[in-house]
């Protein structure tokens, strides 16, 4: 029975596997080539992807797409149109328009946020599902999965190593966990840290114990422009066209599927701590944690024996 391990660095972050089973090697190796490939249909920051050339053709007539790029936009579309949701795959727009994250961030002035405001409507994307065909009704829509597309890969690779048979395995899609089987060093548990938010990259406010599921962390900390002693963040509000503003420093959910983890996160990160947990305790599999700006820790009833804080 082969260990084996893989750093890879695609999609602007640092991909880990871990596999034990037989041809471990060979199966980090075409992991790698799946993400590779999904990187060149699905990224929002390519010119030449499938995601990016929609924006160019898909308003003058309906596009044929990728079966695994027509699947995650017609779940994205799905709960982008939900009540009460901070998920829009429609915000493209906005996020090029603000570039937080990028050396040329701005803070947009009122009226070019007013202006883009009308091309973030979800509802104006059109999908035919047995062509796989994408349509938008109005030009200059944008689509952006970044919000959901390192879970629905993470999905994909370990699907496809439960499928060659391996005993258990690690796929860490720079944030998005999600494991399968034993831990290798502590027994049948894994140990996985909650990253404190008011702390560099790597310092752990809480670990969780989970067993073949996912935990994925969204927080206002993971990318931020500061601008005339003002700062903001990544995540927004396509109704406002601007961070979103809550009392909510991170929150994490835990889930059998990665892509579950990443909808929800960003799905409920605009609510306030108590109505996230309220909403999460009555999902059955989904466990929450919320952490505030105030530095206070919360987290979902099926939690309780299975999380560890650390000192804040």
């Amino acid at each position: 029975m082969n260990e084996y391990k893989k750093i890879i660095y695609l999609m602007g972050t640092k991909i880990s596997l871990y596999i034990k089973g037989e041809a471990a090697e060979k199966l980090a190796e075409k992991a790698e080539a799946m993400l590779i490939h999904y990187e060149e249909v699905f990224s929002a920051n390519s010119d030449n992807s499938q995601l990016a050339m929609l924006k160019k053709t898909a308003s003058l007539a309906p596009q044929e797409v990728d079966a695994e790029l027509y699947e995650l936009i017609k779940i994205g579309k799905k709960h982008s149109l939900c009540e009460n949701t901070y998920l829009n795959i429609a915000i493209g727009p906005l996020i090029k328009l603000w570039r937080i994250g990028f050396k040329d961030a701005q803070v947009p002035g009122k009226e070019a946020i007013v202006k883009i405001l009308e091309l973030l409507k979800p509802e104006n994307i059109q999908l035919d599902d047995e062509k796989k065909t994408v349509y938008f009704l109005k030009k200059g829509i944008e689509i952006d999965l970044g919000a959901i597309a390192k879970g629905y890969f993470a999905d994909k690779v370990m699907e496809f190593f439960k499928e060659n048979g391996v005993v258990s395995a690690m796929v860490d899609m720079g944030g998005n966990v999600l494991v399968f089987g034993d831990s290798p060093s502590e027994g049948s548990d894994w140990n996985v840290g909650i990253q404190n938010p008011f702390l560099p990259r790597g310092n752990s406010v809480a670990l969780v114990k989970i067993r073949n599921q996912s935990v994925v962390t969204s927080g206002i900390y993971e990318r931020v422009f500061e601008k005339d002693g003002s700062k903001y963040h990544h995540l927004f509000d396509s109704k406002t066209g601007y961070p979103i503003e809550s009392n909510i420093a991170s929150l994490t959910i835990i889930a059998d599927k990665s892509l579950d983890c990443d909808i929800y996160t960003t799905k409920l990160f605009g609510l306030d701590a108590a109505s996230i947990i309220h909403r999460v305790n009555k999902i059955e599999g989904m466990g929450a944690i919320v952490i505030t700006v105030g530095g206070k820790l919360a987290y979902t009833n099926n939690l309780i024996g299975r999380i560890y804080p650390l000192t804040m």
